[in-house]
């Protein structure tokens, strides 16, 4: 099945194992940044947010400006020619293969996600380099050890040399009860030294309270909104790359177009760090 039998403007070829009635993260983004690849309870879980947060849209596009930032460095300045992309979202522009491929084409990528929509978009249009290479896992964040232990995985990527674990907007998506914290302890840990931590973390921070109360609630699925301090645990014990954890928009935006969006604007963090 290629991505466009899997679409949602062709609801008869959906398979069983897209539950098409619940929100799903990948699509709602997908819907924010104007994509097709969503179905009406993503629409309906992003305008909800959207109506009490309006710079929703402004906050995942600058995600995806911090991610180009963010591999740019890792690929040109830190050498890294290895990424895992946890959590990769549908296809869109700027994708972590595109972006570290033209600077190396001989990077290799594995994407990770678990929505069947994504994977069939990732193997249908994110195709790597002649040189380099991309893979693709169907696997939830909360399963390191099937991560870690995929064939996929294990082909593509040599995990005795660096790594860039990439956690784009995903972890807030983990509640205290999967601990989190544990989870990126299991998959930094299983990568050499010389490899790199990239996350982005949405956080209560500046969102009114009505909206932190809405989000809280569960009905846009499971997950938790993390104040700085909390975002900064993630990094505990690694080598934190300047500016350190800040706004989302600041991280390393010299060269980006302006002004620049205030924190209150996307109410992300954003980090990169080095595993000693």
């Amino acid at each position: 099945m290629n991505a466009q039998e899997l679409s949602p403007e062709r609801p008869g070829r959906v398979p069983p194992a897209i539950d098409t009635s619940v929100a799903h993260p990948a699509r709602r983004y997908d819907y924010w940044l104007g994509g097709k690849d969503n179905f009406a309870a993503d629409r309906e879980s992003g305008d909800a947010i959207a109506a009490k947060f309006p710079a929703i849209r402004t906050a995942v596009v600058e995600n995806r400006r911090f991610l180009r930032r963010a591999v740019s460095l890792l690929a040109g300045e830190a050498g890294v020619r290895q990424f895992l992309d946890v959590g990769t979202g549908l296809p869109t522009a700027n994708n972590t293969h595109e972006v570290a491929q033209s600077i190396a084409p001989d990077s290799r990528i594995v994407y990770v996600d678990n929505d069947p929509l994504v994977l069939v978009h990732a193997r249908a249009l994110l195709t790597g380099s002649g040189t380099g290479a991309t893979a693709y896992v169907d696997a939830d964040l909360r399963e390191p050890e099937k991560i870690l232990d995929s064939p996929e995985l294990r082909h593509t990527l040599d995990l005795n040399e660096p790594v860039a674990l990439m956690l784009l907007a995903i972890l807030h998506f983990i509640p205290e009860e999967d601990d989190p914290y544990a989870i990126v302890r299991r998959l930094a840990g299983a990568l050499p030294s010389g490899s790199y931590l990239v996350v982005s973390h949405a956080t209560s921070d500046y969102l009114p309270p009505d909206l932190v109360a809405d989000i809280s609630s569960g009905r846009h699925g499971q997950g938790r909104l993390r104040t700085r301090d909390e975002v900064s645990r993630f990094f505990a014990g690694l080598e934190l790359v300047e500016p350190g954890v800040v706004p989302l928009a600041e991280w390393r935006a010299e060269d980006e177009p302006g002004p620049r969006p205030a924190a209150e604007e996307t109410a992300m963090y954003a980090g990169v760090a080095r595993i000693p």
